[in-house]
Formats: structure tokens, sequence, C-alpha cells
């Protein structure tokens, strides 16, 4: 252990500093700066400062730990530490860097046993790992004291850490502190504060065949849905609680029409067609589905299950106990068809523009960060690549960041409709967000969680509802014109699409509402102010 010299100051680093920082900042950056580079040195207490901070890059870290509080029963507390730490690195690393920024301390000063591998860059405050770390402790405390309390520790480590590498001054940390807790607080505002509007219909009651042990239902689970949130193995649940029904794991490369259609000339064709998996999956199911006469059993085995929360199917044991009940719904779906080719069904939202942008840029790194990790990484690129669509609706041509078709009406506040909240209003709902202002505001406006978006809202980081175009149409006809020589992408149910090249400068797409459409096992919709 030894003892370091006073550290020597960069005078053009401290005459910027001076320019964005008040004196009494900058004493209390500097005299904490020196306390700690010049206090003693222990390589073991550097070497595992050093290797915290690493490990809380790109907030990897938190990503962990929250997977650890879902397998131990805690995914309330995982996801709004989750959504928090999103929420507070977006607007840390997209806004206040980019207002206040500023030098970070002078590598030479920070004792070379201390140093990160690789010395940041980007402007000083705030810090982004000091306001990921606050805002997921925060988020997890208040949903479960218990983990908070446990994984508080944890955060202040991190966010000592880039002080004790020499990453960032004081003044940084403790404004990415307040900025994660206060983002956390904010998403914790109670329900009433966030005005309830009208949603649609509810869906028609209907009787569907009772099967108390799942004889007759032939199940199809996509086994790579949802694979970076862990819950509990659906699969078992359907063993247990359905112990005839059968069962067919789809194996990669494996089509679902293919197992269905291989069931339904068999000896004992299926009474009922289930699907367990995500969007995408039950969207391809549900349109095998209607084209062989079947109602359809949705078991929520996805990331976000929209469809299945929208019937009331929050839960896989709620699917069964519907099954078990002969209770469903009559509901709408939607047709999608793109140029020449055959519709396809649509139970959520179809969109062009940014939303399918973001779908592909997430996809390149999803292996690799996880989902949310990935999904926040599209996000910072989309603010610097992010370009306008050019698309002609009903003949009427618009530049526009992004539209969303939703099957029924949804949610008045919000700009993505991801998640339908009517089941049988017999429209789609149409938002427009045309092109102009900040690309930071588009790409804040594919938060679809309601008091998310309140959120961001309060603090102007939405579009301005001028902005914003809303109407409800039976059906709708669009023109999506190619950027360059890229081939015009669109997506549904979270699905990433994209035509065949043909050569063409366009796509037409066609989306049309089918009242009635599906039939779908369920006790009842959830209500709106269940919904997140």
């Amino acid at each position: 252990m030894t003892k370091r010299p006073k550290r020597l100051r960069d005078p053009g680093a401290a005459l910027r500093r001076a320019r964005l920082m008040p004196r009494w900042v900058r004493t209390m950056d500097d005299r904490a700066a020196d306390w700690i580079n010049t206090g003693v040195d222990d390589p073991r207490v550097d070497r595992g400062f050093s290797r915290l901070s690493r490990i809380a890059d790109r907030s990897l870290l938190w990503f962990a730990v929250a997977g650890v509080l879902t397998l131990a029963g805690q995914r309330r507390a995982a996801v709004r530490g989750i959504l928090s730490l999103v929420t507070a690195s977006m607007i840390g690393n997209l806004i206040g860097k980019q207002v206040f920024g500023g030098d970070r301390p002078i590598l030479k000063d920070v004792p070379v046993g201390r140093r990160l591998g690789k010395h940041p860059t980007t402007p000083s405050f705030p810090s982004g790992h000091s306001a990921s770390a606050a805002a997921f402790a925060t988020g997890v405390a208040l949903e479960s004291p218990a983990a908070g309390a446990l994984v508080a520790p944890v955060a202040a480590g991190v966010a000592y850490s880039r002080l004790h590498t020499g990453a960032h001054w004081l003044s940084d940390v403790l404004g990415g502190t307040a900025l994660g807790m206060a983002v956390a607080g904010a998403g914790a505002l109670p329900r009433r504060l966030v005005p309830s509007h009208p949603i649609g219909g509810r869906g028609t009651e209907i009787s569907l065949p009772a099967l108390a042990d799942g004889a007759g239902v032939l199940i199809i689970a996509n086994a790579s849905s949802g694979r970076h949130v862990r819950r509990r193995d659906p699969l078992r649940i359907i063993h247990r609680r359905l112990p005839r029904a059968v069962v067919r794991v789809l194996g990669k490369g494996q089509a679902p029409e293919d197992v269905v259609r291989a069931a339904l000339s068999g000896p004992h064709p299926p009474q009922v067609l289930g699907v367990a998996g995500g969007d995408g999956t039950v969207s391809a199911l549900a349109h095998l589905a209607r084209q062989v006469d079947l109602p359809l059993l949705v078991l929520p085995a996805g990331t976000f299950n929209h469809f299945a929360r929208a019937v009331g199917a929050v839960t896989v044991d709620q699917a069964i106990d519907a099954l078990q009940a002969g209770a469903g719904l009559s509901v709408d779906v939607a047709e999608l068809t793109s140029g020449d080719g055959d519709p396809v069904t649509v139970l959520n939202a179809a969109a062009v523009g940014i939303y399918p942008d973001f779908l592909a840029e997430r996809d390149r790194f999803e292996d690799r960060w996880t989902k949310w990790g990935a999904s926040l990484i599209a996000a910072v690129r989309m603010v610097r690549t992010l370009r306008p669509v050019t698309v002609a609706i009903e003949g009427r041509r618009a530049r526009l960041w992004s539209l969303f078709v939703s099957v029924n009406r949804n949610d008045p506040r919000l700009v993505s409709t991801m998640q339908r909240r009517g089941l049988d209003d017999r429209v789609l709902d149409v938002r427009v967000l045309h092109a102009s202002g900040s690309p930071i505001r588009a790409v804040a406006s594919l938060i679809f969680g309601r008091r998310t978006s309140a959120v961001l809202r309060a603090v102007r980081l939405m579009p301005p509802r001028s902005r914003i175009e809303a109407f409800t149409t039976p059906s709708l006809d669009l023109t999506v014109r190619a950027r360059g020589s890229a081939i015009p992408r669109f997506s549904h149910d979270g699905e990433l699409e994209r035509p065949a090249p043909t050569g063409a400068e366009s796509v037409l797409l066609r989306v049309r509402v089918i009242p009635g459409g599906l039939r779908v096992y369920s006790l009842g919709p959830e209500s709106e102010a269940d919904r997140d």
C-alpha cells in the first residue's frame, strides 16, 4: 500500500469545466478527486472496483440481476427495475450528456492500477452507470423492499466505482443517481394520476368445447419464444393440467402449418388448436386456426404476450381455466396483404417506419445482448440514423416517422399502438407520426406503456400532439416507398416483414378489419386499469 501524490490539473480541462459548472460544484469535485486519488492504494480494492465498473457496462450486470430476480419469483420487481433503467439511460445519454456534457477527469491524475482498460471519451455529465444503477435499484425496491435492500449496496458500489476508476467527477455520479431515482419514482406514480379512457369493445361471449383433460387439443409450442425472459415452464403446467393434450414443440426450421396439416389428416383430428409462444407465433397459429375453422387456445410463453393479455390469458393457468370451462370470445382480427400476396392475420397491429427499422436493428444484437439490452442499443443507434419514410395513405402523400394500424380502438394517448385495447370495435385505429422535430422524440414514441409514456410526456420527450394524426377506418391502403436501394420494411405483431425483392420502388399494403374473425378461449379480458 502506498500514498499517492497530489494530482496535477490540466489547464484546458479546468477552463472548459469552469464554463459549464458553478464554482462550488468544481470545488466539490476537485476535493473529492484529490481525496480518492491521493488516498491509500490497495491493488485488490482497485481491481475489484475496476471489474465491477466493467461488468456494469451496457447494463449487463442489471440484466443479469433481473434474471436472478425473475427466477426467484420477483418478476414484477425485475420488470420495473429494467423499465426504469432503460428510461433513465435514454434520458441521461440522449439528453443529459448532450445538454450538459463536460470533460471527464484527466487520466494522468488516476493511479495506474485503478484505470479502466479503455478510458471513456463521451461527455461526462451525468454518469450513465450511476443513473442506470440508481434507476434499477429504486425500481426494484418500489416493488419489493427486501429485494431492493439486496440490490442497493451493489448499485452504490457501481456508482462509487466510477469515482474510484477516474471515469467521472462526483457531480456526475450525484447527478446520475438523482436522475435514476427520479425516473424510477416517477414511474411509480399512482395509477389514478393516469386518467382512464374508454378503449373499445370487450368481445362477444361464446361457448366453446370444454375439455377438462386436454383430449382433442393440439398445442404448438415455440421453444425460442421469450428465450430471454425466464418464467415458470409452460410445458410443465400444460402436461400437469392437460395430460391428454397433444403437444408438439417446433424444431429448428419446422413450420407450424406442416404440423397442423398432418394432425388434421390423421385418425383423430384436433378440436382445438393451442399455441404456447410469443405474439409472432400466436399470430401465425391464429391464421391457421381461421383457415381450418378451429378455436384458438392462447398459452402465453413469449416476452410481451400482447394478444394473450388483451383477451385475459395473462397466465397459462388462466388460459387452461377458460379451456376447462368452455368459455370463449369472438374477437376482431385484421388481414394484411402485401402487393399481390396472400393475406396474413394480424392480431395486434401492423406498422411501417420507425418500428420495423427498430426491429431490424434489435435483431442484430439480440443474441449477444438479450432483448432488453438489444432494444436499448437499437434505440440509441436509431437516434443517429433515423430517416423518414414516404407513404401514400389512401392516395395522400406524407413523410412520417411511423404509422401504426391497430386492430380495434386503442389508447388515445399512445403513438405506438402495439397492444390492442378493444376486441370487437369493427374498426382499425390508425396513428400517424409526421416527420418533423427531434428524432429523439420519434424514438421515445416507441414506448407503449401508459405510465412510462405519461412520464416521458411530462418531461417533454414524447412528440407533440400536433404532429400525431389519428383516425379510425374499416380498411386502409398504403403505398410505402423505398428509401434509396433498401426494400420497404413493415411489421405486424412484433415480427419484421420484408417484401421479396422485385425492383419496385414501392410496395402496396392493404389492411382491413375482419369482425368476429377469431374464436379464442377466454374468461374475459383484463380491465384497462391492469394494462401497462
